[in-house]
C-alpha cells in the first residue's frame, strides 16, 4: 500500500481498512508502505525476506507501479499469490488510450475520443474537438486515476488550461466527448457482477475531492435503471472485464448517455476498498460483509496463483 503515485494517501486508507478487515476474520497482516522515499522501495522489500513466509500478497497500491503491473510481474517471478489482475490486464487498463482502443475493437460502447500531447497546437486540438462532437468534452491523463488531473471542458477557452493541468500528471493526455447523463460504477468479481452504483455529486463533477471529502457525493445502489438498461450496462461491464483480461475484483466505470446507452470510460483494477468505497457498498447490498468480500478476494488469489504455477 502507499507507494509513491498521486493517489498514495488514499492507497495507505484502503490497505489500513484491508488489513483491519482481514485481521477481524484472525488473519496474520503485514502492513508494507512501498514508499522508496524512506528506504522501503521493491528491492528493499525483496531483500526483507517478508514475501517468502506470506500466503498472499493483498494489493492495495491505486497508481503507479501498483496498478501498471511492475508489482504483478514481480510476485509472478518469485511465484507468490496476489489479488485482482494480473500483469498484461493491470498494464492495459492502467493505460486509458489501450482501454479505448481494446473497448472499441470488441464494439463496446465508449465516448468518441483522440489522444495527444501538450505541445499540439490549442487550434488544432479545436478541431479534433468538432470532429468528435464539439464541446464539451473530458480532458485527462492517459494513465492516472482518481480524476486527477481531469477537467470538463466547455469551451475553446478552456483548452488550454485543461491540457496544462493534464500536462501535471503525464506526457499523454485523453481527450474523449463529454456524455450528458448519469455516472454509474460496476464491481465485476469473476464473472459475477455486482449491483450497479450511482454516483451523485451534490455540486460539479466526480472529481477527486467529491469522491474523498464527505458528504460532497451522493451513492445509490442499486442504481434506480430501466430492465433494459440495467441489462445493457452490466454485459457491458462484464464484457469488458473479460476482454481487457482482468481478474479478481474490478470497477467498470460508465456514463448513462440520454440515448439510454452506457458508455464505458474506463476499468480501475484496484479499486478502494475502504469500508465506504464502492465495491464494498456493493457487496452490501447483497449481504456480503467487507471482511468476507476480503476473504473471498483472499481466496480468489490464492487458487489463481495455483493454476499459474499449473501452467493453467
Amino acid at each position: 500500500m502507499g507507494g509513491r503515485s498521486t493517489e498514495r494517501e488514499i492507497s495507505l486508507q484502503t490497505g489500513r481498512a484491508i488489513a483491519k478487515g482481514l485481521r477481524s476474520l484472525n488473519h496474520d497482516v503485514i502492513e508494507y508502505d512501498l514508499d522508496p522515499s524512506h528506504g522501503k522501495g521493491i528491492e528493499e522489500l525483496l531483500r526483507s525476506g517478508l514475501l517468502l513466509d506470506v500466503d498472499i500478497v493483498f494489493i492495495a497500491l491505486h497508481g503507479g507501479e501498483g496498478e501498471d503491473g511492475r508489482i504483478q510481474a514481480t510476485l509472478e517471478i518469485l511465484g507468490v499469490a496476489y489479488t485482482g489482475s494480473g500483469v498484461e490486464a493491470s498494464a492495459l487498463c492502467m493505460d486509458k488510450i489501450a482501454t479505448k482502443i481494446f473497448l472499441e475493437h470488441y464494439n463496446l460502447p465508449t465516448p468518441e475520443w483522440f489522444s495527444i500531447d501538450d505541445s499540439k497546437p490549442v487550434e488544432s486540438i479545436v478541431y479534433q474537438v468538432e470532429s468528435i462532437g464539439g464541446f464539451p468534452v473530458v480532458v485527462k491523463p492517459a494513465d492516472q486515476g482518481s480524476t486527477v488531473g481531469v477537467s470538463i471542458v466547455k469551451s475553446s477557452e478552456e483548452i488550454e488550461p485543461a491540457i496544462e493541468e493534464a500536462a501535471r500528471y503525464s506526457e499523454r493526455i485523453l481527450v474523449e466527448r463529454y456524455i450528458e447523463g448519469r455516472e454509474l460504477s460496476i464491481p465485476v468479481f469473476g464473472n459475477e457482477v455486482f449491483p450497479i452504483v450511482e454516483i451523485r455529486p451534490r455540486t460539479g463533477f466526480y472529481d477527486y475531492k467529491r469522491k474523498y471529502t464527505k458528504g460532497e457525493t451522493e451513492y445509490v445502489c442499486p442504481a434506480v435503471l430501466d430492465d433494459k438498461v440495467r441489462e445493457q450496462v452490466e454485459q457491458s461491464a462484464l464484457k469488458a472485464f473479460q476482454v481487457l483480461g482482468c481478474s479478481g475484483v474490478a470497477r467498470v466505470d460508465l456514463r448513462l448517455g440520454k440515448d439510454g446507452i452506457g458508455y464505458l470510460l474506463e476499468v480501475n483494477t484496484i479499486p478502494g476498498m475502504t469500508e465506504t468505497s464502492l465495491v464494498p457498498m456493493a457487496a452490501e447490498a447483497i449481504g456480503i460483509s467487507f471482511p468476507d468480500l476480503l476473504e473471498r478476494i483472499v481466496v480468489d488469489g490464492i487458487e489463481r496463483n495455483k493454476r499459474r504455477k499449473c501452467g493453467g
